[in-house]
């Protein structure tokens, strides 16, 4: 059997940045409880080049070794700040560009991060939505911290947000332990 691949898309152009930092801490997680490969595709270093993307032919060898790796994913840790009520822009033209059937099936873990629990549902609103029109499998419990709440570590200082947090690892592990064929 191959290494399961786990890539964490963090959507944040900030730096530093508290979602990259979540969605770090969550990946870990959860390559500590599966093993197999881990990479890391981040918006803020990829920004000039998607920037200057507007269809899939003309993407540059960065953003396109970042669209692979996420077309090749056994998993997706997907995390975006939330601004006025949505994921952010950046993370969006990164999602846009994917291939439509590569995410078929394909597990999502589900964060995000905000200033406000008013942003809260964005998750469920826009992130849950935007990965199911690729028929990807979002896994049912999604992650939504408040920025004051990361700490420089990573670690949540929030006891609920820790627990859904455990939650999530646990239906990712889950999720992968399943064969694919099975899944289908």
């Amino acid at each position: 059997m191959t290494a399961r691949r786990i890539v964490a898309v963090s959507g944040s152009l900030s730096r530093p940045s508290r979602t990259k930092l979540l969605v770090s801490e969550v990946a870990r997680q959860i390559h500590a409880r599966i093993g197999g490969n881990l990479t890391f595709v981040d918006v803020a270093e990829i920004a000039p080049g998607l920037g200057q993307t507007f269809a899939r032919p003309s993407t540059s060898q960065q953003v396109e070794q970042a669209l692979a790796s996420i077309e090749q994913a056994d998993i997706v840790v997907a995390g975006s700040p939330i601004y006025k009520g949505s994921y952010s822009g950046f993370f969006k033209h990164l999602i846009d560009l994917v291939e439509y059937r590569a995410l078929a099936g394909v597990p999502v873990a589900l964060l995000a991060t905000g200033g406000s629990e008013r942003h809260a549902l964005a998750v469920e609103h826009q992130m849950r939505p935007l990965f199911g029109s690729f028929d990807a499998h979002t896994l049912p419990t999604a992650v939504f911290a408040l920025d004051k709440t990361i700490g420089p570590d990573g670690q949540v200082s929030d006891d609920q947000v820790r627990a859904r947090i455990e939650q999530l690892v646990r239906e990712a592990a889950g999720a992968l332990s399943v064969p694919a064929a099975a899944a289908a």
